[in-house]
């Protein structure tokens, strides 16, 4: 069966940023007014003036807007702009791009001179899109500051590098086996789709990292307090780097360290992630008598797919259609890594890999359906591609000890396919150097994070003199709205204090129970 574009990209994609997901699936944002100036006060009989329509800052012009939240009808009010910047920075002719660039304005009349940017996952998210659970979120923030949403180049609203499947949608029946020569092919025909209005060499991170400059320089050069997640981290790092004046304090959400070529050891970060999270379950006396070793299982699982991957059917929790599909074990590993990232979903996966292996799939695909689409954005990104291709690939080796694991060699196997015909960018060549700082630093890790481990976290935290890591327990991928969480950052952001910080609130974080049934876990 032919592989069709999307879906054959779609093994390299989602590389480290689901933090979105998780705030789109588990914490609902709500509309949030951002224009909040002091009302006037008006005379008897006189005609109340209209709120004003645009914001003046530096010299940015913005208008008022509303965000909308991707398969949702939620959107949030904020102030919008194109930005117009050069695609090669190298090249005072090279065609210009627009940036989108939006403004959740403050609540005070005056709002503080340093400015929240957020920096989103990926590669591949684009900041605005998660524009609701961030006002929420950062809510205890924004009664003094502004915060900064750009959709960095090749997402979103800016020139995004997103592919259409050359045969149109996928069918139901798509089979995800790997396959290296169609997974060329279809960057091959992505490429062709893009050639007219982008160049895919000029959409990496220190690109990037240089348009983020302009637009501080040209809202009045504020200082930024960076609040990156997942892949935003490296892009809160590499902007350190280059612009450490311009940078008052850094928030780090599932830190990718500078050193790590992406995609290296995703293999062993899920596998481990998984082995901690079903050790819960044989733990656990209900638990383990209703699904013995949820681990074991999973193996046999994969073993029997990968023996015979053959046509499921199940009902889409969306549309109640029967929905048709080849499972194979590469389907299982990525349906897996999604329950993963969240304590909500994966305290689902001992129950539904169960219930796959006695035949029924429904529990595992019909969950994953309604995860993935919050990923749609993310799948044939081709910015994803050439953040990576640039700036990883070539430093990617084979991890024969991988080939057993869930996710096994795949990964790797499909950004070496697509990045031997990607574009490649220029990368720095202190890139992947690590960041040593004494600016004031928060780095936030999940316990049970199935792509960027706490260890990841201590490994940044070496070269910061001005720093804290806090772990939070149970949590997996993208913390920062968890629990105590946003008053935590409310604090470091008010105060630069990260050792002296009082987390104990966090000791009241714990797993999400196990489910041993679709009723919930045991009482």
């Amino acid at each position: 069966m032919a592989l069709k574009g999307r879906t054959a990209m779609r093994i390299g994609a989602v590389v480290v940023g689901l933090g979105a997901l998780a705030w789109h699936q588990f914490h609902h944002p709500q509309q949030v007014a951002t224009e909040t100036a002091a009302t006037p006060v008006v005379a008897i009989g006189a005609v109340t003036p209209a709120k004003p329509q645009t914001w003046t800052l530096g010299t940015v012009t913005l208008t008022a807007c509303q965000l909308g939240q991707p398969n949702s009808g939620l959107s949030t009010a904020a102030w919008c702009a194109d930005f117009p910047v050069p695609e090669n920075r190298d090249d005072p002719h090279s065609r210009t791009i627009k940036l989108k660039l939006a403004l959740l304005r403050s609540s005070a009349q005056v709002a503080s001179k340093d400015m929240l940017v957020f920096l989103a996952g990926g590669p591949g998210q684009a900041a605005t899109d998660s524009a609701g659970a961030i006002a929420t979120m950062l809510e205890p923030l924004r009664a003094h500051r502004d915060v900064l949403l750009l959709d960095q180049r090749g997402t979103g609203g800016s020139n995004a590098l997103t592919c259409k499947d050359s045969d149109d949608a996928t069918t139901p029946d798509d089979d995800d086996s790997f396959d290296a020569d169609k997974m060329r092919a279809a960057a091959a025909d992505c490429l062709k789709q893009l050639a007219s209005r982008a160049d895919p060499r000029f959409y990496t991170t220190t690109v990037a990292a240089q348009d983020l400059e302009d637009v501080r320089k040209a809202l009045g050069s504020p200082q930024f307090d960076l609040i990156g997640v997942s892949y935003g981290t490296r892009m809160a790092q590499q902007y350190l780097m280059r612009y450490p004046d311009a940078v008052r304090s850094v928030i780090l959400d599932s830190v990718v360290p500078n050193s790590l070529a992406l995609g290296e050891d995703f293999a062993r970060n899920l596998d481990d992630a998984l082995k901690a999270q079903f050790a819960r379950c044989t733990a656990e006396p209900a638990c383990r008598k209703q699904f013995g070793d949820p681990d074991q299982t999973l193996y046999q699982l994969r073993d029997a797919l990968r023996a015979n991957p053959h046509q499921v059917s199940f009902r889409d929790p969306q549309s109640y259609q029967t929905v048709k599909r080849v499972l194979d074990e590469n389907s299982l590993a990525s349906v897996v890594r999604m329950f993963a990232y969240t304590p909500a979903t994966a305290a689902l996966l001992p129950l539904s890999i169960d219930a796959a292996a006695h035949g029924d799939v429904g529990p595992l695909l019909g969950q994953a359906k309604i995860l993935s689409g919050d990923l749609s954005e993310l799948l044939g990104s081709g910015m994803q591609y050439s953040v990576i291709c640039s700036e990883d690939a070539d430093l990617l080796m084979p991890r024969p000890q991988d080939a057993n694991t869930i996710l096994g060699t795949h990964m790797i196997d499909a950004f070496k396919a697509v990045c031997s015909v990607w574009p490649k960018g220029s990368r720095p060549a202190d890139f992947h150097q690590p960041l040593k700082t004494d600016k004031p630093m928060l780095l936030l890790a999940g316990q049970y994070d199935p792509v960027t481990p706490p260890r990841y976290a201590d490994e940044v935290a070496k070269g910061l003199s001005n720093a804290r890591v806090l772990v939070l327990k149970g949590q997996g991928h993208s913390v920062m709205s968890a629990g105590c969480t946003p008053e935590l950052v409310k604090h470091f952001v008010e105060k630069l204090d990260p050792k002296t910080l009082d987390a104990s609130c966090l000791d009241r974080l714990q797993p999400t129970p196990i489910f041993i049934d679709f009723n919930g876990a045991t009482p």
